[in-house]
């Protein structure tokens, strides 16, 4: 299949080395900003039990805990962006993780639920921005032909983030609460700020912009949204109207409000979008949203309430829990590297639907394993490397729809605002879980939701949806647009199928 070890198709070296050293130390400083994301963004749900008991949460406000970080994830992603855009990939890739370091540092500080629950929002401004930079950063510093590869390698530093959270959640949270977590999570923001003041800009961002461009040549991605007076109060206000009526949703205040409020907050977004596309991009940007919401849909219940799950219904040690969530972490790391070189063979859009069809046989099985440790972890080993590792390939799915000059502030409003999904995933759970046991209720969200992405990915229904007011938007601008680096460029091999 093209991967280590073998020679790519029509006689060329073997891959790797095809990627040149300055490729090489981008992929790490990336992949190590994603690890700390990683770590950072799962704590919350290691520790929410102990944060329940101390604050005195019932399930549904504690699983808002993790629905927090979601809300304004919109917001990051369209403002980090759009910086990566304007400025550079570089500038946004450091903000961004500058923002979400501190905002999990805050969150050891908490004193009460809205404490945490403000912190939370800070850490998911800066996720936003770290997922839009980096993978644009990524995908236009690597070879055309491996970009699904780059894709997939970066992703999989989330799920090592994932894995190193459980293992110091083991050694910490016992002897010293769960407060500890947050305030080591602060520390490797050195390392990753210091490995990236050293990186080259994007080339592909370089050669379409460049840093020295003068300030009226520069993309201004946010501009439809201020060109005037007007239209900027209207926007501002929306912004305030969005940002508000998330926070209601996903916190007991809705008080019986909650579906005219969600419906408020998605008729913003939607003109966000609709201004942000254009006449000829803004229903492709929806369709976009909507298959990004439902994955978050399908693959959040499990990543957000499987310690829940773990230590509420199955009764597991702090110990039993990491065992498990090594499984969990490894077996999607491992999927983000087989779907990069998947998707490299296959195209980006087979690999993805055919990997999540082969996914659904493991949904069930996993949450009807209760007695044996080693069956279940083998199980979501399974399950976690063909569902969530497959979205190690989802920047290199959404990136290829947008230009150089958008691309990093269409990729994070898209995904962020798409994101959203994994706000009401947690809480969804939670409630179903109140209906039906909670292993009941993640088994039906993830195999449902799962089919939903299968049939919108699968039968290309974004790009078709697109092309209905805008033919020229169906080609994959990773593919057209970019010139082909290489460490070796003399030998070439053939590109992998289009998407």
């Amino acid at each position: 299949m093209g991967g280590p070890g073998t020679r790519e198709a029509g006689g060329g070296q073997r891959w790797y080395r095809e990627i040149s050293g300055r490729q090489w130390k981008s992929m790490f400083a990336a992949w190590l900003g994603y690890l700390l994301d990683g770590f950072d963004f799962v704590l919350i749900t290691l520790v929410l039990t102990e944060i329940a008991d101390d604050f005195g949460l019932s399930s549904v406000e504690a699983a808002s805990l993790v629905s927090g970080a979601f809300i304004t994830r919109w917001l990051g992603g369209a403002l980090l962006g759009a910086m990566g855009d304007r400025y550079g990939r570089k500038a946004a890739m450091i903000a961004s993780i500058l923002l979400y370091s501190l905002g999990t540092f805050a969150c050891g500080f908490a004193w009460n639920y809205h404490s945490l629950f403000a912190a939370r929002l800070a850490i998911g401004m800066g996720m936003a921005g770290e997922y839009s930079a980096s993978a644009a950063y990524v995908l236009e510093s690597w070879p055309v032909r491996f970009r699904n590869r780059a894709s997939g390698f970066l992703i999989s530093g989330y799920a090592a983030g994932t894995v190193l959270a459980a293992e110091v959640y083991k050694r910490v949270v016992p002897e010293l609460g769960w407060r500890w977590m947050f305030w080591i999570g602060v520390l490797p923001v050195l390392v990753a700020l210091w490995v990236r003041r050293a990186l080259p800009e994007a080339p592909d961002w370089q050669a379409e912009v460049g840093e020295d461009a003068p300030a009226e040549r520069r993309p201004n991605p946010m501009g439809p949204l201020f060109s005037d007076r007007c239209r900027a109060t209207l926007n501002t206000a929306l912004a305030v109207l969005a940002t508000v009526a998330l926070f209601c949703v996903f916190t007991p205040l809705a008080d019986g409000l909650t579906l005219p409020l969600a419906l408020a907050a998605t008729g913003c977004l939607v003109a966000f979008a609709a201004q942000l596309g254009g006449r000829r991009g803004w229903l492709l940007y929806v369709a976009l949203t909507v298959t990004v919401f439902c994955a978050f849909l399908y693959s959040w219940p499990i990543q957000s309430l499987l310690p829940t799950y773990l230590k509420g219904e199955l009764g597991y040690s702090a110990g039993q829990v990491t065992d498990v969530m090594y499984y969990a972490g490894f077996g999607t790391m491992a999927g983000c590297w087989l779907a990069g070189f998947v998707g490299d063979r296959l195209g980006t859009r087979r690999a993805y639907a055919l990997t999540l069809l082969a996914s659904l046989a493991f949904v069930f099985p996993v949450f009807a394993v209760q007695d044996s440790l080693v069956g279940l972890g083998v199980l979501l080993f399974g399950l976690l490397a063909l569902s969530q590792g497959i979205s190690g390939i989802l920047p290199k799915y959404i990136a290829g729809h947008f230009p150089v000059r958008n691309r990093a502030s269409s990729l994070g409003f898209v995904y962020n605002t798409g994101a959203l999904g994994g706000a009401v995933a947690p809480v969804l759970g939670a409630r179903l879980g109140e209906a039906l046991t909670l292993a009941q209720s993640l088994a039906l969200l993830t195999f449902g939701l799962t089919t939903v992405v299968i049939v919108l990915v699968g039968l290309d229904v974004p790009r078709r949806l697109g092309r209905l007011i805008d033919p020229e938007g169906s080609r994959d601008h990773l593919r057209e647009a970019a010139p082909e680096r290489s460490a070796s460029p003399a030998r070439r091999t053939p590109l992998p199928p289009p998407p």
